[in-house]
């Protein structure tokens, strides 16, 4: 038993503390006479008056119960893709075998790399769940091709869709090639897709069913059935939408607050008109680093939440020692936005960290470059120098040398427009640099710790704060499963807060936090 006036002993916190940790029981708060006592029994002595009430709420208990359900999930959480394998295969399956689904960076590998990869996660996941990113590629329609024809062989089940600007007849393929009908006249989706967005027009056209010029070209090529064509006017294109705010890599930079709002908005407008069975879930991602952050996130309505930036400073990730403990002591500030490799031409820029990398300053002036000039031979000779010297460390025929081996294995058809143009030779060329930095990043490429390209978000920044002065403050102790499951904790914790500010108990500023050392 404690006074109102005496919160600040720290028995009587310990003691509060703890039966609101205990997310399992409930908690009642009862006063008589100028005491207040805690009670998890709901047995209590009805004369004694009840301040307020929590109930029980465990880490799985948040989220949608329809998207647990239908990927074969405990927690309505999510670990983004991140390319070029960052989000590993070790960080699928141990977040597969605690309950909780991951996509596995697939986007920026090789054919042979995924393939492998794919097939140890489902030797280790063999009823899952897992996911695999398909990353749009407008500059690569191939390599979309090629993985959507990779992901149909080895029956892959689901895949997160992202950076998507329009549908393709590649992903309208995925979904629609997986259709069938049931006995009772339903449709059985065994293609799940999962659209990571940030705008409305994109995001529109995933809430809805594949349009029928795309159905006609793939019927016409008999990718699909007729009666799958049929069938895919009956579902929308995807069965969940992220909402993808202010991220790491690829991002519109889009505020938290009103994205997810306004994309729930829509789905609810556009559900209204198609009646789909099961409703189509929005989830929410970018910027959650800390409990709050999740909380905010379920409460505004999201499905699921997802993490990427987090994820990447854990042990599991395909990322090296030196980017996971820049990546773990870095703030919320220290990210920019740079060129992106994949849609260098088109002036698309991604999230990265700016601080112990001189990275974005380096693409940037490339794309100043390509933006300025015609070719690798109209940059002046100064300009050219400095860019061999500084950011090539290498000559740029060398560099155009390597860049074609690299097409000729990768995508022919991009070498072959390159040769008869310019300008499209100095953007391979300038890409080098960029696709080789989230490489050097990965591996760990000694001399080269400069040019690390490392996505991120100002989640981590946030995170990074949150854990200072835990055992999570170092990069060696962050389990990707832990950290997901502190989070979730964390969340439900300050729900039950939540709970007992709302019926007007007033509670020591201790006890608003959720402790990551716990």
């Amino acid at each position: 038993m404690w006074k109102v006036n005496e919160l600040s002993v720290s028995t009587t916190a310990d003691e509060i503390s703890n039966a609101l940790m205990d997310l399992s029981l409930p908690v009642y708060l009862a006063k008589k006479g100028a005491f207040i006592g805690i009670s998890q029994n709901v047995e209590c002595d009805a004369t004694v008056p009840v301040l307020g009430f929590v109930q029980a709420l465990l880490p799985e208990y948040l989220g949608d119960a329809d998207f647990k359900m239908y990927h074969g999930v405990k927690y309505a959480y999510h670990g983004g893709a991140m390319a070029n394998g960052i989000a590993s295969v070790e960080l699928v399956i141990a977040l597969g075998r605690a309950g909780m689904l991951c996509s596995f960076g697939a986007a920026g590998l090789v054919a042979d790399i995924i393939e492998q990869s794919i097939k140890r996660i489902q030797i280790e996941l063999p009823n899952g769940p897992y996911a695999v990113n398909l990353i749009h590629s407008p500059s690569e329609e191939a390599l979309e091709l090629a993985a959507v024809s990779l992901f149909l062989k080895l029956g892959v089940q689901t895949v997160e869709a992202s950076a998507f600007l329009n549908l393709t007849e590649h992903i309208v393929w995925y979904r629609v090639a997986g259709l069938s009908e049931n006995a009772d006249g339903s449709v059985d989706i065994k293609h799940k897709v999962i659209a990571k967005i940030s705008r409305t027009e994109v995001a529109k056209r995933f809430m809805k069913p594949a349009p029928q010029k795309l159905l006609d070209k793939l019927l016409a090529q008999n990718k699909i059935t007729m009666k799958q064509a049929e069938l895919a006017l009956r579902v929308p294109m995807a069965d969940d939408i992220t909402a993808e705010a202010d991220s790491g890599g690829h991002t519109d930079n889009r505020p938290f607050l009103t994205l997810l709002p306004t994309i729930i908005a829509l789905r609810n407008e556009i559900q209204a008109k198609y009646n789909f069975y099961p409703t189509l879930r929005v989830g929410a991602g970018g910027g959650i680093g800390t409990p709050e952050a999740a909380l905010a996130a379920f409460n505004m309505g999201a499905a699921y939440i997802v993490l990427g930036s987090v994820n990447q400073a854990c042990i599991e990730a395909g990322a090296s020692e030196h980017t996971r403990k820049l990546l773990a002591s870095i703030e919320m500030a220290d990210v920019t936005m740079a060129p992106s490799a994949d849609m260098f031409e088109m002036g698309v820029k991604l999230q990265v960290v700016k601080r112990g990398s001189m990275f974005a300053m380096r693409a940037n002036k490339l794309y100043e470059l390509y933006v300025n000039y015609n070719s690798i031979e109209d940059i002046p000779a100064d300009d050219r120098e400095k860019i061999e010297k500084q950011i090539f460390r290498q000559n740029l025929n060398d560099v155009w040398t390597n860049t074609i081996d690299f097409f000729a294995a990768r995508d022919p058809q991009m070498l072959a427009r390159a040769q008869s143009n310019p300008k499209r030779k100095m953007a391979l060329i300038f890409r080098w640099y960029l696709g080789s930095s989230s490489r050097w990043s990965n591996v760990g490429e000694k001399g080269r710790e400069m040019d690390y390209q490392i996505w991120a978000g100002p989640s981590i920044g946030a995170f990074n704060r949150w854990v200072k002065g835990t055992y999570l403050e170092k990069h060696t102790e962050r389990k990707v499963v832990d950290v997901a499951l502190h989070l979730l904790k964390g969340a439900a914790y300050l729900q039950r807060i939540n709970q007992l500010k709302l019926q007007g108990v007033s509670l020591d500023p201790r006890f608003l936090t959720y402790d990551a050392a716990r």
